[in-house]
C-alpha cells in the first residue's frame, strides 16, 4: 500500500510542480536512517518519502494531534508528537526505537520553517538521536524560489551522501560533542541548498 500510494503522489507532485529528484543513488536500500532536512513548507516530510522506498517517522509538533480523525491519521502514517522548544526523553526515546526498529525518521534540526530558503543554525536534538541510535544520517535539501510552493514552481529534493559517525560520535555525550555533530549535519544539509548537485 505505501509503496502504491508514494508512486500516486510522486505522480501528483510531477505534475502539480516541477518537480526533480536527485541523488537517489544516496538513499540506503534498507531502513533504520535519519533523513535530516532543511524545512521549507508542510509538504516537506510528503517531498522526502518520495525518493526513499523504505517507510518513514516523523516527528510532529503537538498541535497538529488535537484533531482526533487528523490525529489517527498521522499517527498511522508514522508520526509522534513533540513539544517544540521542550527537551522530552520519551520523544528522543521513542524516535531511538524507531530507528532501531528499521523505520527511517525524519527529522527537521532548524525546528521550523524557513521562508527565505536560507537553512538556520539547527538544533542538537538531531545528533543526540543519531548518536543514541548508532545510525547514518541523510542529509536533504529542499528547494525552491519564494516563501510558497505555487503551480509548476521548480522543485528540487536533493539527498547527499550519508554522514557516518565515528566512535568518538557514537557515544558523544557532551554538548560540544553534540554540537560539533549537528554543524557537520547542517552543514552538509548547507551545501545541498546552495550547491548546484554537481
Amino acid at each position: 500500500m505505501y509503496t502504491v500510494l508514494r508512486a500516486i503522489v510522486t505522480f501528483i507532485y510531477k505534475i502539480v510542480y516541477n518537480l526533480k529528484i536527485e541523488g537517489k543513488e544516496n538513499v540506503p536500500k534498507t531502513g533504520g536512517h535519519i533523513f535530516a532536512s532543511n524545512h521549507r513548507s508542510y509538504a516537506d516530510p510528503v517531498l522526502i518519502s518520495l525518493g526513499v522506498p523504505k517507510r518513514f517517522a516523523y516527528m510532529a509538533k503537538e498541535e497538529l494531534f488535537k484533531n482526533p480523525l487528523f490525529s489517527l491519521l498521522i499517527r498511522t502514517m508514522g508520526a509522534f508528537p513533540v513539544t517544540r522548544g521542550k527537551g522530552d526523553a520519551a520523544v528522543i526515546d521513542t524516535a531511538v526505537e524507531k530507528l532501531k526498529g528499521g523505520r527511517n525518521l525524519v527529522i527537521f534540526p532548524e525546528g521550523t520553517r524557513s521562508y527565505d530558503g536560507k537553512v538556520g543554525r539547527g538544533k542538537s536534538g538531531v545528533s543526540l538521536i543519531a548518536a543514541k541510535a548508532g545510525t547514518d544520517v541523510i542529509p536533504v535539501g529542499i528547494i525552491f524560489e519564494g516563501k510558497k510552493l505555487k503551480f509548476r514552481s521548480k522543485l528540487i529534493v536533493r539527498y547527499g551522501k550519508p554522514i557516518k559517525l565515528d566512535e568518538t560520535e557514537l557515544s558523544a555525550t557532551s554538548a560540544s560533542e553534540l554540537k560539533g555533530l549537528k554543524s557537520r549535519i547542517m552543514g552538509a544539509i548547507t551545501e545541498l541548498v546552495e550547491g548546484d548537485g554537481n
